[in-house]
């Protein structure tokens, strides 16, 4: 009863007393899936968005309530359970959806007790000591009368919600083994002994976790990974159709959100879901002349707008309801502050001192729920300690880029010191606050005395374009509607590491120069993942000088054989091919699905037994190469009569072949 009471309200980005909503009311299936998609922990969250956008068929699809269960005959007992997934992808809400119908009866019934435990409250223990035992009663004060041989006979299932979260360490090496449930340790060491099964090793252990923490986990001492996809195409719709009882409304929302290829991919998460439902609600239901936000900086800024007028309309106020008054400037400016420092160190809880420090007053905060509880949540924890946290990553980092962007506009820099991966939406955002509309939406807030001097769509910012400045402008480009003629690499004033940061853009051009870019087979992995894209554009890659080698041409030619790609040029010149590189490039030939016309693969080291590999993709019927450039590729006279039977055997289509600085010669 007690779990039934904690789990069966929610609240959407608000904590406001009097503001929840029944759980099974307004919960959508979310897409979860077995095992782990590639990459995961190696870009921003955001990022990662694009590439699970798209259902693939080799998923292995699992409902929550099954993540126990052992789905074939395969699989072992399941007993520990680790749930990746992005922030506000909805791990929270499986939990709750998972604890609350065990305490309703209608799942996993042969599960004893469940035991939620969030690592954001028990941060707030990390320096004192407990045992397993007194931990439970601190946290689930309706156990108290609990038995130390009781959770040794009982089937009991421990949560621990966010691991991402936690202050404490856990130190799988080397530790104190503890098998008594009344031992007295350290929170971190509790939790080891659970997972690795010193302690209660019957007990079932499911952690969820933001993909760049979940390694603290060692893969040994995991039996099943599962991801938290957040919505498909189908539960978006169903998500606004359940939170809206005008149907018109509804679709209306939903074929906006298709109309645009940003907000429909961020829409895979719930609370991006909620803060789209919250702007186009607000603007589809007044008077609205202004054109309706398409991208994330535009949604954002109108988002904002529309906390500050509902904490106008709550407390009142002689101004009009939209109007930035200097206090609302100043509140929201500290409260930049605070995300920006906090961006930085890679904090996203905050407490008292943290907001005081920023010059945030906590009475003032609670104030303006209307703008703070939306944005700013409160934690209600135990010892009714408060922890303050921004609704969503994302939101942090808007409010972050418009506090550097006001310090910029007033010629007081703020100099990000280190730039990582993790800072590329904060940056987008700094560029989308360079467009006059979205400082116009934000009113007073953005002082434009420099607004003038707005980054161009090659970003010239801070001078030199950093490595985070080429991933904005990479997804910058990604996203437009206008498909780019020709990207070219060596235009952008930035490092060889920026320029590889700009290669995702390859998805949104026709022709891509990619040459003198220092590029390796890593970067060809990076490539092709960026071409396997729908609708594809490219049509012509040029790769020359590049030390791609024999690996990096064998993952590229998997992408020539893609029924997505449509690539029709292709050079390969000076890029440190061996004979081995022949047969990648035979293979994609020999494929119905290639639509390649033109290939140069001149100075490359392929020798004649290179070009008799090639000449099996030459002579294949479905091969529809026009012209081939073999120049300087250390060939022989022996080559000639593969090259000649080659030519015999499929005449149709080649019409050029060029074999300059080469020791051979065709005879008629």
């Amino acid at each position: 009863m007690s779990l039934k009471r904690r789990c069966e309200h929610v609240t959407e980005g608000t904590h406001e007393a009097g503001s929840g909503t029944l759980l099974n009311k307004i919960y959508t299936e979310l897409y979860i899936t077995e095992g782990q998609s590639e990459e995961v922990d190696t870009q921003h969250e955001v990022r990662q968005l694009e590439r699970t956008s798209k259902k693939n068929i080799q998923d292995t699809p699992i409902k929550c309530q099954d993540i126990f269960k052992v789905l074939s005959e395969q699989q072992r007992h399941i007993r520990v359970v680790l749930t990746n997934g992005v922030a506000g992808v909805g791990k929270t809400f499986s939990v709750q959806k998972f604890s609350l119908d065990w305490a309703e009866g209608s799942e996993n019934q042969d599960i004893s007790l469940v035991l939620p435990l969030s690592c954001r409250e028990l941060n707030l223990i990390r320096d004192e000591q407990h045992s397993l035992l007194s931990l439970l009663h601190v946290f689930h004060p309706t156990l108290q009368k609990i038995r130390a041989e009781d959770l040794t006979v009982w089937k009991l299932l421990f949560i621990f919600d966010g691991l991402d979260e936690s202050r404490f360490s856990l130190g799988f090496n080397k530790h104190q083994v503890i098998s008594d449930v009344t031992q007295v340790s350290s929170v971190g060491v509790l939790l080891v002994n659970l997972i690795q099964g010193n302690l209660l090793p019957s007990a079932l252990i499911w952690i969820t976790s933001r993909p760049a923490a979940a390694h603290q986990i060692p893969p040994s001492c995991v039996d099943r990974i599962t991801e938290v996809r957040g919505f498909t195409d189908s539960q978006k719709e169903e998500y606004f159709r359940r939170r809206f009882s005008d149907e018109d409304l509804s679709k209306r929302i939903i074929s906006h959100i298709k109309a645009s290829r940003s907000l429909h991919i961020m829409c895979l998460i719930p609370v991006f879901c909620w803060i789209t439902a919250i702007v186009l609600e607000d603007m589809m239901t007044r008077d609205q002349r202004g054109e309706l936000p398409k991208t994330l900086t535009d949604l954002y800024s109108h988002f904002l707008r529309v906390q500050i007028k509902r904490k106008k309309q709550k407390y009142g106020g002689k101004q009009r309801p939209e109007e930035l008054t200097e206090a609302d400037k100043e509140l929201l400016l500290k409260l930049g502050r605070l995300a920006f420092e906090h961006l930085e160190k890679g904090n996203i809880m905050f407490y008292s001192e943290d907001l005081e420090r920023c010059g945030l007053d906590v009475s003032e905060v609670s104030v303006y729920s209307g703008v703070c509880t939306e944005i700013f949540k409160r934690e209600s924890v135990i010892f009714q300690k408060s922890v303050y946290c921004f609704v969503h990553l994302s939101v942090q980092e808007f409010l972050a880029a418009v506090y550097m962007f006001h310090r910029y506009t007033r010629k007081d820099t703020a100099v990000i010191n280190n730039e990582n991966g993790h800072l590329d939406l904060f940056v987008r955002f700094l560029h989308g606050l360079s467009l006059e509309s979205n400082q116009r939406i934000l009113g007073g807030l953005l002082d434009q005395r420099r607004a003038t001097q707005k980054p161009s769509r090659r970003g010239d910012i801070r001078g030199e374009l950093s490595e985070i400045h080429c991933s904005a402008l990479a997804y910058l480009l990604q996203m437009s509607e206008e498909v780019l003629d020709e990207l070219n690499l060596l235009q952008y004033n930035t490092s060889e590491d920026g320029r590889r940061r700009l290669i995702p853009a390859v998805r949104n051009c026709r022709k891509a120069v990619l040459s003198h870019c220092s590029l390796s087979e890593i970067s060809c992995d990076s490539l092709a993942s960026a071409l396997r894209s729908n609708p594809s554009h490219l049509r012509v890659l040029e790769l020359s000088q590049n030390q791609l080698k024999d690996p990096g041409v064998k993952l590229l030619c998997g992408f020539l054989q893609d029924s997505l790609c449509e690539l029709e040029t292709l050079s390969l010149s000076r890029c440190s091919l061996s004979e081995t590189s022949c047969d990648s490039v035979a293979s994609a030939l020999k494929s119905n699905r290639s639509h390649l016309r033109v290939l140069d693969l001149s100075y490359n080291t392929l020798q004649d037994s290179g070009v008799k590999r090639l000449c099996s993709g030459l002579e294949s019927p479905n091969c529809k190469l026009e012209r081939l450039r073999l120049i300087n590729c250390s060939l022989s006279e022996f080559s000639c009569d593969s090259l000649a039977l080659a030519l015999r055997s499929n005449p149709s289509h080649l019409r050029e072949l060029d074999l300059g600085g080469n020791s051979c010669r065709i005879q008629e």
